[in-house]
C-alpha cells in the first residue's frame, strides 16, 4: 500500500516526500551506534538535564492521577454497591460481612459502559504521557546544542494539533504490543525497541505520518535491535535506582531511560538543523 494514504492532505504533500526520503535515507546510510559511548554520555548528560526530567516526571504523575481516580473509585464503588460485602439470611435479615460475588449479569450495561470510559481513558491518558516525553526530548536537544530553552512549554505537542497524532501513536503502540503479546510473548522483546524510538523520531520529524512514525521505528530498531534492546534493559534498570532513595528518588531517575535514546537517534538520524552539536562534557567544562 503506498504510504500517500496515511498522508496529511492539509500538509504540502511535496515537504512530506522531502521528509520521508530524506530520514529513511538516513536511517539506511546509519553508522552503527557505540553501545559504550551512548551509556558514557547518557551519564554525563544526565547532570545536566535530571531536573528536568523530575519536572516531566512529576508533571505526568499529576495528570495520571485524576484518570486513576475515575478509574478505580467507580471500580471499588461498584463491589460495595452490588452488595459484594453484605449477606443477609433468608428472612432479610442482616447477619454477616461475608464477600459476596455480585450478580454481575445484572450491571452489564454499566459494565460495559465503563469498560467503553476505562478505554478511551487510558489511550487519553498514554497520549498526554507521550506528549510530555516528546517535550522532554526537545528540551534534551536544546541543552545538548547550547540552545535558549523556553519557559514551560510542557503541553507544547498537545496544545499544537499534536494530539490527534500522539492518539494514534498510542493507540498503534497498544495494538502493536497486543498482538506481539498474542503471538506467545517472545515478539514483544523485538517490538518493545521500535516503539520506545516512536516519539523520538515524531519529534524531530514532525511533518511524518503515524504510518511513516512507524515505519522509521521498525526500520531503525530493526538495523540496530541487539544494541537499543541493550541500552534500553540498562536504562531501564539504572531508571528504577531511584526506588532505593525512599521510593521519591525514582521520579528523579525515571527519565534517565529516555537519554540513550535520544542519543541513538542523534548518532544514527541526526538533526538537519544542527550539524555541530555540543557535547555535554564539553558544555559542562565550560561553567
Amino acid at each position: 500500500m503506498s504510504a500517500f494514504f496515511f498522508v496529511n492532505l492539509d500538509a504540502n504533500p511535496i515537504k512530506l516526500i522531502e521528509v520521508q526520503k530524506d530520514i529513511f535515507q538516513k536511517i539506511e546510510e546509519a553508522g552503527k551506534p557505540d553501545f559504550g559511548d551512548i551509556l558514557t554520555r547518557s551519564f554525563e548528560f544526565f547532570k545536566l538535564v535530571w531536573q528536568e526530567g523530575l519536572v516531566h516526571a512529576l508533571i505526568t504523575m499529576v495528570l495520571m492521577l485524576p484518570v486513576m481516580i475515575t478509574i478505580y473509585v467507580p471500580y471499588v464503588a461498584f463491589f460495595f454497591s452490588a452488595g459484594a460485602f453484605n449477606n443477609y439470611n433468608h428472612d432479610g435479615e442482616y447477619y454477616s460481612q461475608e464477600y459476596m460475588e455480585p450478580d454481575f449479569l445484572l450491571y452489564l450495561p454499566w459494565i460495559i459502559l465503563f469498560g467503553a470510559v476505562v478505554f478511551v481513558l487510558i489511550f487519553i491518558a498514554q497520549a498526554v504521557a507521550l506528549a510530555i516525553t516528546a517535550h522532554f526530548f526537545k528540551v534534551c536537544k536544546k541543552i545538548d546544542t547550547g540552545k535558549p530553552q523556553d519557559v514551560g512549554g510542557y503541553f507544547y505537542y498537545l496544545k499544537h494539533g499534536n494530539f490527534k497524532k500522539m492518539f494514534l501513536l498510542a493507540l498503534a503502540s497498544f495494538g502493536i504490543a497486543l498482538a506481539a503479546t498474542l503471538l506467545c510473548y517472545f515478539p514483544l522483546f523485538y517490538v518493545m525497541v521500535p516503539l520506545q524510538l516512536l516519539v523520538v523520531i515524531f519529534v524531530f520529524n514532525e511533518d511524518l505520518s503515524v504510518s511513516e512514525i512507524i515505519k522509521a521505528s521498525f526500520k531503525l530498531g530493526h538495523k540496530f535491535w541487539l544494541i537499543i534492546f541493550g541500552l534500553i534493559i540498562v536504562s531501564s534498570l539504572i531508571a528504577q535506582l531511584g526506588i532505593l532513595l525512599c521510593f521519591v528518588g525514582v521520579f528523579i531517575t525515571a527519565y534517565f531511560v529516555h537519554i540513550p535514546i535520544y542519543f541513538v537517534y542523534k548518532d544514527t538520524i541526526g538533526f538537519n538543523d544542527d550539524p555541530l552539536v555540543v557535547e555535554p562534557h564539553s558544555k559542562s567544562s565550560n561553567q
